[in-house]
């Protein structure tokens, strides 16, 4: 499933917009945005972009037929849709307007009927939606995560609400939020494997220990070997998605230590550091990498508010890299106060909110090349003088100074404000 196009009639402060989620220009002209960024000062309604798309696109997953006729439920939310939205699912069209659905031919109205219920969306159709807001950085995300895999097995093998042998085989299915407050299940389903290999490695060891092996440490690493490449390390290939970011900081995820189900490691000193001790850009990375590398997320939509919290410039320069990575076959949809963020993504597809003369919120393209310097996407794309009032007095006196220099005939008083003006120049790279 990815977004063709969004029409407004009105949402909250939103009204009469349009945005074509399609490529304007070049080869790709007419085909599907494959990433999306919306920038815009607060109050514009970037958030509220992110939660009207992820509320309409995961009920129209799940929207159903009665006698394959007539939509179900007059409580509906689509019901109140004041717009429209149009949806590639596979290779089909659906398209949603004013309570009603036109999809594969057929048009859909809502009724208050009786009769057989089936899925519009047939289940092997459907892909998901999955939303990641703003503040998914809490104490309560991260706790699991400080937990030692072997306990986390043994507590949660043993409360009957949470059958931990289910959830280590599950996979997410359902559109899913990610958010202060992700249930605990949804966490053990993505650690699941690696949970498991940690439990199974415990074993092993106890095992060849067992066998007397420690006095011959050839033939313990012999037999570790063996069954390790029956036994990969779930862990490993998560490490190579996530070291590379990580790096930046001089730390990695280290693939020896079982204490934690997800060890972080300081590379100068190999010193572990409990999760909870690093920094809030790290634990952001960790709640929002392990979900897009566990999830299916082929023609998914995933929607990331801020994802530049925390993060320091050199790490969001390559952030959406990292991403799509993780999820090649996503559509990603992000909102962003960050010109790094922004710089990620080629122009057609940035869709800048501003004010307009009436007050109302406006949009339009972004016209900064991809990859282009910080301070031209600001003024650009953003709208914002990068100069403070410092700068700005600095800059009046550089052009005060060029003026007095262009009209200045004694020799001596030409060169002082030659030294004078390229100082001022060298200092603000005038």
């Amino acid at each position: 499933m990815k977004i063709l196009n969004l029409h407004i009639d009105q949402f909250r402060h939103l009204e009469n917009l349009d945005f074509d989620f399609t490529y304007q220009t070049g080869e790709r002209r007419g085909q599907i945005l494959d990433k999306i960024c919306f920038i815009g000062q607060s109050a514009t309604g970037k958030t509220g972009l992110l939660e009207l798309i992820y509320k309409h696109t995961s009920n129209i997953i799940n929207v159903e037929l009665i006698d394959n006729t007539y939509l179900a439920g007059l409580d509906n939310p689509l019901k109140n849709v004041n717009g429209e939205i149009n949806l590639l699912i596979g290779n089909e069209v659906l398209n949603l307007r004013n309570n009603k659905i036109i999809f594969k031919g057929e048009s859909y109205k809502f009724e208050n009927k009786g009769g057989s219920i089936t899925p519009l969306i047939p289940y092997q159709d459907r892909s998901e939606t999955f939303y990641f807001k703003a503040n998914l950085i809490s104490d309560k995300n991260i706790d699991i995560f400080t937990k030692n895999p072997i306990d986390l097995f043994e507590k949660y093998s043993d409360q009957n609400e949470i059958k931990l042998e289910y959830l280590l085989k599950n996979k997410i299915e359902s559109t899913t939020i990610f958010d202060d407050e992700v249930d605990t299940e949804i966490w053990l389903t993505l650690l699941g494997e690696i949970i498991q290999y940690r439990k199974n490695f415990t074993q092993k060891m106890s095992e060849l220990i067992h066998k007397g092996l420690l006095a011959d440490t050839k033939k313990l690493s012999s037999e570790f070997q063996k069954w390790q490449k029956e036994n990969p390390n779930a862990l490993e290939i998560f490490a190579k998605k996530l070291n590379p970011l990580l790096e930046k900081l001089n730390i990695e995820v280290d693939l020896v230590n079982t204490e934690f189900s997800i060890p972080i490691k300081n590379k100068r000193t190999d010193e572990i550091i409990p999760i909870q001790n690093t920094s809030t850009g790290t634990k952001g990375l960790l709640l929002s990498f392990l979900p897009l590398f566990k999830l299916n997320t082929t023609d998914s939509i995933i929607l990331i508010d801020e994802p530049e919290r925390s993060l320091y410039p050199d790490m969001q320069m390559e952030l959406m890299d990292h991403y799509q990575n993780l999820a090649p076959d996503a559509q990603f949809i992000v909102a962003t106060h960050s010109p790094f963020i922004a710089a990620s993504f080629e122009p057609e597809e940035r869709f800048i909110l501003y004010f307009n003369e009436d007050g109302k919120v406006a949009v339009r393209r972004g016209t900064s090349p991809i990859g282009d310097d910080p301070n031209d996407m600001l003024k650009n794309d953003f709208g914002v003088n990068y100069y403070n009032k410092f700068g700005e007095e600095a800059y009046k006196k550089y052009l005060n100074l060029k003026e007095d220099l262009a009209k200045e005939q004694d020799p001596i008083k030409k060169k002082e404000l030659l030294l004078e003006t390229v100082k001022l120049g060298d200092t603000y790279n005038f």
